[in-house]
């Protein structure tokens, strides 16, 4: 057994995670501590923590993923636009 001591922020947070997922305090850090351990001790990027969603999602054949910064440029100017006095 061990005893852990949290600062206030920290333990709000675990209190949070708790309700939120309906397990006690020491379940949600007991999962925490599996899922670290399960990593190896090494810190994953981002991309490799979400690369398991990867084509999940299909967009009719809309080609989302191509020329996005044109598209976001695009939706961009049109807010810009729509500020703008007529």
């Amino acid at each position: 057994m061990a005893t852990v001591r949290l600062d206030v922020t920290t333990e709000a947070a675990l209190n949070q995670l708790s309700a939120r997922r309906g397990q006690t305090r020491s379940e949600v850090i007991r999962d925490a501590i599996t899922r670290l351990a399960d990593e190896g001790g090494q810190t994953r990027s981002a991309y490799e923590r979400l690369r398991a969603f990867e084509g999940i999602v299909d967009s009719g054949g809309l080609q989302l993923s191509t020329q996005t910064g044109k598209r976001f440029r695009e939706i961009l100017e049109k807010k810009r636009d729509a500020r703008r006095p007529g």
